[in-house]
């Protein structure tokens, strides 16, 4: 048996004000849709959801048709903040693109905006040409949602703290380690990267880019526990 996650948040915060059936089942469907997929970076379009038997079959239609049933369900997800919103040019044409409103989603949305990530089956020549190609590393909000779990704001924020105090090939070997051994939570990748820290990587290593020794976690939240 599979399953699907679902942030915290949305039953707490979203769920309460979903008046409209049609939003309710198509925000989970998008959920659903979503956690099926695999790759960076992960998103849907409207074809994609308009395909979809399940949803489509499900939804309360009247006279308008089911596209416009669809379609007035997703904005409402959009005015609520569910999911984002955005438009780009597939195959030559505008075409609408939606992300699940996390932390990480944000700034995979703003790396498309400058011009730095093509997803994949997007047109390069629509887009800028120094965008990236789309087998870039994610970031480590991605590699921990791909790889560990749902991303919840404590989390997003340790995650955060640790981008400053760790290289980051140090937090993403910390997570294919934790992974390895079946050990998929936050705390046993943290304790991974401090030992790192007071006692050096396989490696050798201790630096973050050019800067060398472990004088650069002085001061640092962990900085007490590295050894000099």
């Amino acid at each position: 048996m599979q399953f699907t996650a679902v942030p915290n948040i949305f039953f707490s915060s979203l769920l309460p004000g979903i008046e409209d059936v049609n939003e309710l089942k198509t925000t989970l469907n998008i959920f659903w849709m979503i956690y099926s997929k695999r790759g960076y970076p992960r998103f849907l379009t409207f074809n994609e959801m308009l395909g979809n038997k399940s949803l489509v079959g499900s939804l309360k239609t009247e006279n308008d048709g089911i596209e416009k049933t669809l379609s007035d369900a997703v904005e409402r997800a959009i005015g609520r903040g569910t999911i984002i919103n955005l438009v780009v040019d597939m195959d030559g044409k505008p075409t609408d693109i939606y992300f699940l409103n996390t932390a990480s989603d944000r700034k995979t949305v703003e790396k498309i905006r400058n011009g730095e990530l093509i997803p994949a089956g997007l047109k390069a020549a629509a887009l800028p040409q120094s965008i990236a190609d789309s087998d870039e590393m994610p970031d480590i909000f991605t590699l921990y949602e791909q790889n560990i779990g749902m991303l919840t704001p404590i989390i997003a924020e340790e995650l955060s703290e640790a981008e400053k105090l760790y290289p980051g090939e140090w937090i993403r070997d910390a997570v294919k380690e934790a992974v390895s051994l079946n050990k998929r939570n936050w705390r046993y990748i943290a304790r991974i990267l401090e030992n790192w820290s007071a006692e050096g990587k396989s490696d050798g290593t201790y630096k973050r880019d050019s800067q060398k020794g472990p004088d650069k976690y002085s001061g640092q939240k962990y900085g007490h526990i590295v050894k000099r």
